[in-house]
């Protein structure tokens, strides 16, 4: 459905996009995320035929996007802005775009999509009296308004409360699994991103670090975690203090009554309960434990962003 194939931009002499290949499938919820700065919003700019390309391509159903009216009329946009219009009620916006995208029945799809976004008491309210949430819950039903076969969606939750938060992952999660649209979502809410998405890119300095799976980027073989559960929790800081000295270790953390650590892949697990047990640590339990998507990003963005 959505193809990049060896895709770079550059302003003034600055590249911002450098060579990037991907492929989104039918139905997925794709997860695209970097550090500010990192060509994201270039990458969905570029995908949506409003910039474009140094070199390479993007394609939508095999075409690009500019100059292809039946391609956009099948493309759902929220990015950055909000796309609303201030001085008209959210009721208005709606049906302008609606008049635009040739809606059926577009009275009652505005009404459903109000409700959606608990909107509907506001519904003939400037969206200029709107507050950021507010904005942000209109310019995503906004997107939605024609039934769109792809969603490109710049932090759609940006802004809102955590049940509005929820109720838009609740959402993307029905559209992928009950309509199979598809959805490109690019978000900092790395939360958000490894509860719905399948797969992830995590792109820095305009590069991909990593394009797979999430289950695959847990389980990789050159990180391995385990989860040391001390008979006595209140030897955590022990083990942590001798953790941070051990030979092929190398992170760890505390949480509760677990001991996380990160392991290079030769480290054996009971080389650490036998150190352990030489301070007197008797260890309960040991469990082989996942790494989050947030350590995951900060291992391939090395935790620093760009203010750009």
């Amino acid at each position: 459905m959505l193809e990049v194939k060896n895709l770079v931009k550059t302003f003034k002499g600055r590249t911002v996009v450098k060579d990037i290949s991907f492929s989104v499938g039918e139905g997925e919820v794709f997860g695209y995320l970097g550090p500010n700065g990192a060509g994201k919003t270039t990458t969905m700019r570029l995908i949506l035929g409003l910039l474009k390309p140094t070199s390479g391509e993007a394609l939508l159903w095999g075409k690009l996007a500019a100059g292809h009216p039946d391609i956009r009329q099948r493309i759902g946009v929220l990015l950055e802005s909000d796309g609303v219009y201030p001085r008209l009620s959210a009721y208005d916006n709606l049906a302008y775009f609606g008049h635009i995208y040739g809606v059926h029945g577009l009275d009652n799809r505005i009404g459903q999509l109000l409700d959606f976004a608990g909107l509907s008491e506001r519904r003939h309210d400037k969206v200029g009296t709107f507050s950021r949430g507010m904005r942000r819950k209109l310019g995503l039903v906004r997107a939605l308004l024609h039934s769109p076969d792809i969603l490109l969606l710049d932090e759609p939750s940006a802004g809102l409360d955590p049940e509005s938060q929820k109720r838009v992952r609740d959402l993307i999660v029905t559209l992928s699994s009950q309509s199979q649209i598809t959805v490109f979502l690019n978000s900092h809410d790395l939360d958000e991103v490894q509860r719905i998405c399948g797969r992830v890119a995590i792109i820095q300095d305009g590069l991909i670090r990593v394009c797979d799976t999430l289950k695959a980027l847990q389980s990789a073989p050159e990180r391995r975690m385990a989860e040391l559960v001390p008979a006595d929790a209140s030897r955590c800081d022990d083990i942590v203090a001798l953790m941070r000295i051990h030979e092929g270790v190398v992170d760890v953390t505390c949480e509760e009554r677990s001991v996380f650590v990160t392991l290079h892949p030769r480290q054996k697990t009971m080389a650490l309960v036998s150190t352990l047990e030489k301070h007197g640590i008797e260890i309960e339990e040991i469990r082989r434990a996942k790494r989050s998507l947030e350590d995951i990003y900060l291992e391939v963005v090395g935790g620093k962003e760009k203010d750009v």
